[in-house]
């Protein structure tokens, strides 16, 4: 089979799996020691392939590791079905003892057990229950009582967190896993997602439960000189070449974007018959452009004359008092109080975020498409 030399819009694992060293180390001595992490970056910075990378470093007789993603949950019901039937599935290789393990760990719920059509492995979990009930302590003791029988340690993996404040009477819920999940003696949790200010929201606001829950990881970029060996690896692997100085191009045109840069090097690795050109790479550029102009189009095509504003500010290189009065005329942004209802909910669609007091797109190509749009 040909190899496949960079990998994006998936997560990725082994050779495809770039640096991150220090946090894989951070990560994996959490893991081992019980200690509740906090994931916290912007999306497709490869959060979901670090956390599944030392996932398999840490498994062992010892320790095991459950992995779900809630990203299709909208409500404490789904959230508990999903929760359920991950523990159950990831902590047994043996289908039975999954079913033994849903009638005695959760007796007072009278779980329903599908299995898919393909494979026992494949099966969900309903659970016939009131969510607000006592019972679903009951639920998210599970992990904590497999732990106890089997006389090892669980990490739970959950994706996609930040779906929670979605749920109806979210900070109830919040309060309700916390109350529980504080007091796990061979259970630990990670929690991760892809929206950066939910996230943010959910573990630095003191008022809410999950308030300094655990270790807080904030993703870095990864540094130039480590993407530049990457790249010219791959390119080698294949038996082809990418000059140093072309493979850092790449990272600088995308601001070491992680998914942009497996993105760009892939389109100049296809472009590319033995030694990648100039050429190629300037075609490559334009080809990841047009491919993410739709996106840009839909995510700007519903914005205010008062957030595209907003937006040209900051192309502008505007960072921070947007609401002197200068600014708020230049770019008729309506008045003082308006601009901090732009701004909020500028953050809310993930068009920009706050970092170190200034207001930035983080996305490079949205910025280099958007320059193009409105100046």
């Amino acid at each position: 089979m040909d190899i496949k030399p960079f990998i994006f819009g998936v997560a990725t694992s082994g050779e495809n799996f770039t640096d991150r060293k220090n946090e894989t180390a951070r990560l994996l001595t959490n893991f081992r020691h019980g200690v509740n992490t906090v994931l916290i970056s912007p999306r497709r910075w490869g959060k979901t392939s670090l956390v599944q990378k030392v996932a398999a470093l840490a498994q062992s007789d010892d320790l095991i590791v459950v992995y779900l993603d809630i990203f299709s949950c909208r409500s404490d019901k789904e959230f508990y079905d999903a929760f359920a039937s991950a523990v159950l599935r990831q902590t047994s290789s043996k289908w039975k003892e999954w079913v033994e393990n849903a009638k005695s760990f959760l007796s007072r719920i009278r779980p329903k057990i599908s299995f898919g059509s393909d494979s026992v492995a494949e099966f969900s979990v309903s659970l016939e229950m009131d969510p607000q009930s006592d019972d679903v302590a009951e639920i998210l003791q599970l992990p904590e009582k497999i732990a106890q029988e089997k006389g090892v340690k669980i990490v739970v993996c959950i994706d996609e967190f930040q779906q929670i404040a979605e749920f109806k009477d979210s900070k109830t819920f919040q309060k309700r896993l916390r109350t529980v999940w504080q007091l796990q003696k061979n259970v630990s949790y990670c929690l991760f997602g892809s929206k950066k200010h939910l996230m943010n929201e959910l573990f630095e606001k003191k008022s809410l439960p999950f308030y300094k829950f655990g270790d807080a990881i904030y993703l870095q970029r990864i540094p130039v000189t480590d993407w530049v060996d990457y790249i010219c690896e791959r390119f080698k692997a294949t038996g082809k070449t990418i000059s140093p100085e072309l493979a850092e191009r790449v990272c600088v045109a995308v601001e070491c974007h992680s998914s942009y840069v497996q993105q760009l090097a892939w389109l100049i690795w296809v472009n590319t018959d033995k030694i990648a050109t100039e050429k190629d790479f300037e075609e490559a550029y334009r080809d990841i452009l047009a491919q993410n102009t739709p996106l840009f189009e839909k995510l700007t095509e519903n914005l205010s004359s008062y957030q595209m504003n907003f937006l040209r500010a900051i192309i502008d290189g505007v960072r921070k008092e947007f609401s002197a009065q200068e600014v708020v005329q230049k770019y008729k942004l309506g008045s003082s109080a308006n601009v901090a209802i732009v701004k909020r909910a500028l953050v809310k669609k993930e068009l920009v975020e706050i970092e170190k007091r200034e207001v930035i797109i983080s996305d490079p190509l949205l910025k280099v498409w958007l320059k193009q749009e409105l100046l």
